[in-house]
């Protein structure tokens, strides 16, 4: 069985104030010893990964690190191997020398193509900036590259947001990730009065937004992520159909040898011991509760003989089917999946066929 390798690259040049996944200022001398550190933790692993994915943070800021950490993976046969990048931090310097590392898949995070929108949640690229990091990955070789949007926010609407995948259907991308605003404790936008769309307008969007990429060839496989056949996410679909992968870095999670654990969120930590220390997540990894939530994610949902394998009662999930309403799900007996319409309330849907 073939693992994924999730690196956490923790370094930004600055925080969004809606973001709350664990990061640092960039600073070189740090990232330095980042890499060096990411190198020894690869060494507790005796594994050839089929993905590799750099995540943040930033990692396009630590280029030069990535090249070298390639050079210390043992990957299989044609790996998937991702780099998070921002438009802003993206040049044909970089992007060509990623390109010659091996790295083959670039996701770009572009949240909109409206420059209002883009102020409003406090991204440092324009517009312009992004369509051209864009058209520059592609010059530089990648013809697999990804764009992430972002629903839900100040002053977006379902017009604005059609002319952002407009303008995104005429560049070189093969896979678009839709992720809805969702404002976390601790961060600016927490502790800020946001003229946001109501619930009804963000349940517009997002349909519209499932109906516009169909159109357009990128089918849905997952609530947020949409992609042209062929050209889904290998290594984040081994999160929801809950296959094993390794994480390396703070706030890193894996799922590895049936065990799920995860690393404290503090880089002086990971930098200055030997091996990253790690705390057991659940004893219930790979169970059918885990496998139902996970699955009931993909657009292929769940099939009833593999949750009744995992220890899933079928008649229980048979009766609890009567309590959501018939269209926001469909099951033949033996495949149970969400439509567009359930993804909406989903974690209501997965509580309820759980509790």
């Amino acid at each position: 069985m073939s693992r994924g390798l999730y690196i956490h690259i923790p370094f930004c040049l600055s925080k969004c104030p809606y973001c709350d996944f664990y990061s640092v200022k960039y600073n070189c001398e740090t990232a330095e010893k980042y890499k060096d550190a990411v190198i020894r933790n690869l060494l507790c692993y005796n594994e050839k990964f089929d993905t590799v994915y750099f995540g943040g943070g930033t990692p396009v800021l630590l280029w030069k690190e990535i090249c070298e950490i390639l050079e210390h993976i043992s990957l299989e046969e044609n790996a998937e191997i991702t780099v998070e990048a921002n438009p802003c931090c993206s040049d044909k310097e970089n992007l060509t020398a990623l390109k010659k590392a091996g790295v083959n898949r670039i996701s770009f995070g572009i949240q909109s193509l409206n420059d209002k929108e883009l102020m409003a949640l406090g991204r440092r690229h324009d517009a312009k900036t992004a369509v051209k990091a864009v058209e520059t990955a592609y010059n530089c070789g990648f013809d697999n590259i990804s764009a992430d949007i972002m629903l839900g926010t100040q002053g977006q609407t379902v017009i604005s947001v059609e002319n952002t995948i407009n303008e995104l259907s005429l560049l070189p991308l093969c896979h678009i990730s839709a992720y809805m605003l969702k404002i976390e404790e601790n961060t600016p936008f927490a502790k800020m009065r946001l003229a946001l769309p109501d619930e009804e307008t963000v349940c517009d969007i997002y349909l519209s937004v499932v109906e516009q990429l169909e159109n357009i060839g990128m089918h849905q496989y997952e609530i947020s992520n949409f992609a042209v056949n062929g050209r889904e996410c290998r290594h984040n679909l081994k999160y929801w159909n809950c296959e094993e992968y390794v994480g390396i870095g703070p706030a890193a999670h894996s799922y590895y040898k049936s065990e799920r654990f995860f690393v404290d969120r503090n880089i002086d930590d990971f930098i200055n011991t030997e091996f990253q220390a790690t705390h057991k997540e659940t004893d219930l990894a790979g169970g059918c509760d885990e496998y139902a939530m996970l699955r009931l994610r993909l657009t292929q949902g769940l099939t009833l003989s593999e949750y009744v394998k995992r220890g899933g009662n079928a008649e229980a999930l048979e009766r609890k089917l009567s309590l959501i309403p018939q269209h926001f799900f469909r099951f033949n007996g033996e495949r149970l999946y969400l439509t567009p319409e359930g993804f909406l309330v989903s974690n209501s849907i997965i509580g309820t066929l759980l509790s």
